[in-house]
This record gives C-alpha cells, structure tokens and sequence, in this order.
C-alpha cells in the first residue's frame, strides 16, 4: 500500500530539510523529493525510537507477568507513544522467572511488532552495585550455563548486561562470539578494569553514573574509564531523576555519539520481588530504593533539548541512530531514508506526538 507524507520538514541525518514528501510502500521508504507545497512546514517528521532497555508499559511488567500478552500490550502501548523498537529487560531473578519470560518472548517473535527481543540485566553483577537489584539471586556465570541460556534463547537475547570483574572473560567471550551485545552494569569495577573489558570488546555501558563505582579524583572509576576510550558507547536515563541534567550536559559534551537514550522505565507491580511504587515522577521499591523511571522515549528527547543543551538533532540520534547501530539494524531503521523500515513520527514544533507510522501503516496515538 503506497503512502505519502506530504510537505514536512525531516531529518536527513544532519538536521532539518524542510518542504518534503515522503513515499512509503510495503512498509518501506521509496522516495523523499521535494514537496509541490511550498506553505511553511508546520510538522516535523522524525525517526521512529529505539529503546534498548524497558521492563514494563501498559501497565504490564513483563517479568511480573511473562506471557505473550504482555509483551503485546507492552508493544501496543510503547507503539502509541513513539517507540518503534525495545528491547524487553529483565531484572536479576529467579531461574523460573527467566525461563518463563525467555519462552514468551520466543514464542511472541513470529508475529512481534516493534518487540526487538530480551535485555537480560542481571543476575551476573556486583553485590556492591545492585540498586533495586535481589541481591539472592545474583551470582557468577559458568559458562555451562551461558551456552546452555543461549541455546534456550535461541537467538532472543540481544543484550545482557554484566559486571566483568565478578565473571571469567571465557563467559563474556563466548557472550560476544554468539551476537549478544554485553553491557557493562551493575559494577564495581576499577578504572583500568572497565578499560580492559572495553579493549577486550564490551560495546556499551549500562545507564551511566547509576550502580556503578563513581569518579573520584584518585578513582576514576567507570565513567571516566568510558569518556576516555574512543568505542566504548552508554545509555543514560535523561528523567531528571536518576541523573541532574547538568552531569549529562557534560556527559553528552565527552561521549557524542556513543552515547544513546533508555528509559529504563517500569510500570507499578505489586507482586513479586520487584514492587514498584509511583512517587514524584519515578518508581521506588517500598523501602525507597530508586527502581525505575516513568519516562517515555519522547520526554527523554524533549529533556535533552530543554534542559542539557542539546540540539533537537542530536537528540533524535540519541533516540534512534544510535541504539539502531548498537544492536545492527542500522539498515533497517533509526533514520529517514530510502529502503529503511518507515518507522515515523510526526511531531509539531512544540515537539508533541501528532501520528505513529510503523511499517508504513498509521498507529493511533490514543
């Protein structure tokens, strides 16, 4: 089915390029050419938003809650709000609990939307940097047991995220052979520790500052370990609650592009190991440890451009080009351009959600 988007101003990558139309058919971009319209664009068109770390959405925490059904109305809802593509994160947990959400997500896959697949933080991290984390079910990998996960998986792990200092390289290795992007979280790890995982081939870092050993002036710890390395990328949870908007003015200014938006967010639970309360625009655990954001992909790029000095452009990178690079599907998605996924939103100038284009077919955004 063909589809046009007339007369927006979109970003090429670059920036604005204004007075477009965009032609889409069979889910795909064909076409962008300078629109007949001449009238001055009142809407913006902007990729899709990739998150690459969610636990919950429609009110649904998926670990809570394992099932297809979840994962469909996770989907339905973050589809709605301007997330095109996410992957599903579970926290430290029982054996029981992975396996049931790992058999959903494999069973949902033949006929997923915008589900991308699992991001597995935990159980294989620090006791010393766990946050919210159930410190009972944390412990060191075998790597036995990582091939025997992966198997299982069969292909629906994208992401795990690790403290490398507690874990035998062989396990993270075997981890970076077999496709899964390894994150560094949840960790303790020195400086010249976080350097070396880096060197070693761990791609990314698990959203910057939170549970994970600070900068001091004679500690450099992970942070500066990242900033300094010239490929090691981060995601960071631009909520205003988890991070000050000046530390990621700053982060931002040190890492450019390798650094990209989560949201990391929950929905409130009240079962299980992990009870989420709603409180001053975040979510706690009932003793008051930070849990979770509340924070769409949206309002994250709107906190970049008001608060932390960051160009809309850059922004939407952060929210798309980025994340679609880390996972690899950069051909298919995070940008506008020919022979990508149409995966569109439609923005005003005030940066509010006018239309969801996914695949070319119009998502209503009630």
């Amino acid at each position: 089915m063909r589809e046009i988007i007339e007369n927006v101003a979109y970003f090429d990558g670059s920036g604005l390029k204004s007075n477009q139309d965009i032609f889409i058919n069979n889910g795909k971009i064909i076409e962008i050419r300078n629109s007949k319209s001449d009238d001055a664009n009142v809407l913006i068109a902007v990729p899709g938003f990739i998150d690459l770390q969610i636990y919950g959405a429609g009110g649904r925490l998926f670990s809570a809650q394992p099932t297809v059904e979840s994962l469909t109305i996770m989907e339905d809802d973050l589809l709605k709000k301007g997330t095109t593509g996410f992957l599903a994160c579970m926290a430290t947990n029982t054996a029981e609990v992975f396996d049931n959400c790992i058999k959903a997500a494999k069973e949902h896959r033949t006929h997923a939307k915008n589900f991308l697949g699992l991001h597995l933080e935990g159980p294989f991290l620090n006791p010393k940097r766990l946050g919210a984390h159930v410190p009972e079910f944390v412990r060191k990998a075998t790597l036995d047991e990582i091939k025997a996960l992966l198997d299982f998986g069969d292909g629906i792990i994208k992401m795990m995220t690790i403290a490398p200092e507690c874990q035998d390289w062989d396990v993270i290795q075997y981890l970076l052979d077999h496709n899964v992007v390894v994150s560094l979280g949840h960790s303790n790890a020195t400086f010249q520790q976080a350097t070396d995982a880096y060197n070693k081939g761990i791609q990314t870092t698990t959203h910057l500052f939170n549970a994970m050993s600070p900068i001091h002036h004679r500690e450099p710890g992970i942070p500066t370990a990242v900033f300094n390395h010239d490929k090691a990328m981060s995601s960071i949870i631009v909520d205003g609650q988890h991070l000050d908007f000046e530390v990621v003015k700053f982060a931002k200014k040190l890492l450019k592009e390798r650094l990209f938006l989560i949201t990391d967010a929950v929905t409130g639970c009240e079962k299980g190991p992990y009870q989420h309360i709603e409180k001053d625009n975040k979510f706690v655990m009932p003793d008051g440890t930070l849990s979770g954001s509340s924070l769409t992909m949206l309002q994250a790029v709107k906190n970049c451009v008001s608060h932390c000095d960051i160009g809309l452009t850059e922004a939407i990178k952060m929210a798309s080009v980025y994340p679609a690079k880390l996972i690899g599907i950069e051909n298919l998605a995070g940008e506008i351009k020919n022979n990508h996924q149409a995966n569109i939103l439609v923005l005003d100038h005030e940066l509010g959600l006018k239309e969801v284009i996914f695949q070319g077919k119009h998502i209503s955004t009630k």
